[in-house]
């Protein structure tokens, strides 16, 4: 993860109890505004770049306690009132302290503490509602139902891999354990969930901080690459619908199934991903994005993750730093294997 340095709402936290002395005996000088500065105050007018297209640019978070999957004690709910989101961030929070008393901190030392983590404080807000789950299509909230088909490979899988251990080799390891990719689209996890979008007439670059992962997405009317060529990202080509940028995404390695956080639970090579970034307001780009892959799931079904403007700067994620991890994993796998054989 990335060691990231106190940012100014960091410190403001110290800082509270003076600035609020200050206000209290400030004396009170009376402010209204007219109707005419209100209005004004309220409009917001796109930002274009050069070519006269939206502006995308800037540094977003996508941090949100917003779980993919609607949880099944909610049932058919989909939307949360004000104050049931209230309770429901409040209690995600205690829930996911890392610094509780029965907390993972307390119990195992190779734990992060809570200061480690970022998963936001907020529940995504979407068209002014707040839904129950970031899937929004379709209306259970969840991720489609395998294939009959899909399902008898993934059996196939299972039977095969429990022939293995969980480290007889570092293929056996996750993809992202082993810093090579946690695939794209992102979505919102423990930490570091930020993306920072530079744009050009021909390109656009997404540069992520989970794992320092780069996207480039052509603009230039190119096609998508042969289908024998297979990235860990996919393959991104894009166009302007009005307002709202379309990237259409395929030729994704069939292996990004087994990255933690995939998008897409266990597809892979058939993912058809089509994903929306629209600008609605100075700090908001809308985001979703749609699964389309009939040789996995029975009904393509769709995501929407608020991209939110934020105010910090991008930090150099140094994912495994030589990965003298991947080492002791193995050999610690070799230790117990010899022991059971004792």
């Amino acid at each position: 993860m990335t060691y990231r340095r106190f940012s100014p709402s960091h410190l403001s936290l110290f800082f509270v109890p003076a600035v609020t002395f200050l206000l209290i005996n400030a004396p009170v000088t009376a402010q209204v505004k007219s109707p005419a500065v209100q209005s004004a105050a309220k409009i917001w007018t796109q930002p274009r770049t050069p070519d006269g297209h939206p502006d995308l640019q800037g540094v977003w978070t996508y941090s949100t306690l917003t779980p993919l999957e609607r949880p099944l004690d909610l049932g058919a709910k989909r939307f949360f009132t004000e104050r049931e989101a209230a309770e429901r961030e409040k209690l995600v929070l205690q829930l996911t302290n890392a610094d509780r008393e029965d907390g993972p901190a307390r119990k195992d030392v190779g734990s992060y503490n809570q200061i480690f983590y970022e998963r936001g404080t907020k529940l995504a807000l979407v068209d002014g509602q707040i839904p129950t789950s970031l899937i929004i299509d379709p209306p259970e909230g969840r991720i489609p139902p395998l294939t009959p088909e899909a399902q008898k490979r993934e059996a196939a899988r299972r039977e095969s891999r429990s022939k293995r251990g969980p480290a007889d080799s570092w293929t056996d390891r996750d993809l992202a354990e082993r810093c090579l990719t946690r695939s794209a689209p992102k979505l919102s996890g423990g930490y570091n969930n930020i993306v920072q979008i530079v744009q050009t007439r021909d390109s656009i670059a997404l540069m992520q901080e989970m794992l320092h992962e780069v996207r480039v997405i052509r603009l230039d009317g190119s096609p998508h690459l042969p289908p024998s060529v297979r990235l860990w990202l996919g393959d991104s080509v894009a166009h302007w619908d009005g307002e709202t940028l379309v990237v259409d995404t395929t030729n994704y390695n069939d292996d990004v199934r087994f990255a933690s956080f995939n998008c897409c639970g266990r597809a892979g090579a058939g993912l058809h991903i089509v994903e929306r970034f629209r600008r609605v307001d100075e700090n908001t780009i809308d985001y979703r994005y749609t699964v389309d892959d009939p040789s996995m799931f029975t009904r393509p079904w769709t995501v929407v993750l608020p991209l939110n403007r934020t105010g910090e700067q991008m930090y150099e994620y140094a994912c495994h730093e030589a990965n003298y991890a991947m080492e002791g994993i193995l050999k610690g796998a070799r230790t117990e294997d010899a022991t059971r054989k004792k």
